[in-house]
């Protein structure tokens, strides 16, 4: 999934970490429907609230993983800065409920959003590697103060070479795990896995990092 910094952009006004996501969207758009929301976060499920709750899928893409936590009941806001790829979206998933959000970390304004407010669950599937360092630590910030106390902030970060045409960094989930401490997001889940798309070269990193609840505060 894809999402976009605001530290640049390129000649079209796109931000770069949207770079290669446009011209590849109706391939991407296949690829990313090829795996279920279940295969790709198979590890982290039962962290997922089990209630219906307010979840935030950053870089959304196509919107799969937005449609399945949909059809499980939650309110969902998808966020996904390319236009192609909210287009096919908002076809494929027609009849999911769906709030979609064209916005950007690191400051995620989310002023197109139609109930603003903080969330239970927050998702960046493949978002991360897109941030450099000064903006992965502005990202955490937002994200801990987006999240309701005891909420859940699940990350997939992708290891591998760069695909060319795109902007990506080598971020380990020792780093991300360090930088959710400094904004008291503590660990509850880390995990690897291989790619799901046969890619030998790739592997993945399954993080959930949890808000600290009232009730921690006081014990």
């Amino acid at each position: 999934m894809s999402d976009r910094s605001t530290s640049g952009g390129d000649s079209t006004g796109r931000a770069r970490g949207t770079a290669g996501y446009a011209g590849a969207a109706d391939a991407l758009a296949v690829q990313y429907e090829e795996v279920t929301f279940g295969e790709v976060h198979r590890d982290v499920l039962g962290l997922v609230p089990a209630e219906p709750a307010r979840i935030l899928d950053i870089g959304a893409g196509t919107g799969r993983d937005a449609a399945a936590l949909a059809a499980l009941g939650h309110d969902v806001v998808a966020v996904e800065p390319t236009a192609e790829l909210r287009a096919h979206g908002q076809r494929i998933h027609a009849g999911s409920a769906i709030d979609w959000v064209d916005d950007v970390l690191p400051e995620l304004a989310l002023r197109q959003c139609r109930r603003p407010g903080r969330f239970e669950g927050i998702f960046a599937t493949a978002v991360w590697m897109h941030l450099d360092a000064g903006e992965r630590g502005q990202a955490m910030a937002r994200i801990a103060a987006l999240l309701m106390p005891g909420g859940r902030f699940f990350v997939n970060l992708r290891h591998g070479p760069v695909p060319e045409g795109r902007h990506m960094f080598d971020v380990s989930a020792a780093e991300t795990v360090e930088l959710g401490a400094a904004h008291r997001l503590r660990t509850v889940l880390s995990s690897e896995r291989a790619d799901l798309h046969g890619r030998d070269s790739v592997r993945w990193s399954s993080l959930v990092l949890q808000a600290e609840d009232s009730r921690d505060a006081r014990g």
